[in-house]
């Protein structure tokens, strides 16, 4: 059994009663400390964290306080007369892992149930809504049979394939025709093919265009 820990911002993989050495941490000599931020465990399974691994600690106890070796940091710049020559040791702290607990607590809550089940039903939509909704798809699916009279590009095409003026009040009208037609055919839906038998049977209603 063995886990991935960050201690002081580096990542340590500990055992149980493992010695290491850490960037030098708070407490004296003989304390204990615990660490949270476990980022893998292996105890028969692997269980990798996100980021961190819930329910999980790493517990330590302090062995020692002190500093690492001289380093020696030598800087020079040739001809210009620049030498500077600095040393330094870094302070440590050397803890022993006393245990790793909380594998009990580390297994995953059960998954709450769906809302949708408790949601409500959604009330129906009216049949106009519905209606222009399935001209809306059938429009975005690339039907190019259908007509889809919210588009003004459709009603200005008509329009102007029967040469009638493409204004505002003719779109109108042929909306309001296109309306009486699919209630007299029983569609939802025309093609171009009714629209133009439409027009040219209701043609009185439409202004001219003019030359």
């Amino acid at each position: 059994m063995f886990a991935i820990v960050e201690i002081a911002g580096l990542q340590y993989k500990v055992e149980q009663d493992q010695k290491l050495f850490v960037n030098r941490l708070k407490g004296d000599v003989g304390a204990k400390v615990s660490f949270e931020k476990v980022l893998l465990t292996v105890n028969g399974a692997t269980t990798i964290g996100a980021p961190a691994v819930k329910g999980i600690t790493v517990d330590a106890q302090i062995l020692n306080h002190l500093k690492a070796d001289k380093v020696i940091v030598f800087k020079k710049k040739r001809r210009k007369g620049y030498e500077k020559k600095n040393g330094h040791r870094q302070s440590l702290t050397q803890i022993q892992i006393t245990g790793i607990t909380g594998f009990d607590g580390a297994k995953k809550a059960p998954k709450k149930e769906t809302a949708k089940a408790d949601a409500a039903p959604k009330a129906e939509k009216p049949v106009a809504k519905v209606a222009k909704e399935e001209t809306k798809t059938s429009a975005a699916t690339g039907d190019r049979a259908t007509v889809n009279f919210g588009e003004d590009h459709e009603l200005n095409y008509h329009l102007k394939k029967n040469n009638l003026s493409q204004s505002k009040e003719n779109r109108e009208t042929l909306i309001a025709l296109g309306k009486e037609v699919k209630e007299e055919l029983g569609k939802k839906i025309l093609t171009h093919e009714d629209v133009d038998a439409a027009i040219e049977k209701n043609i009185t209603k439409f202004n001219e265009l003019k030359k």
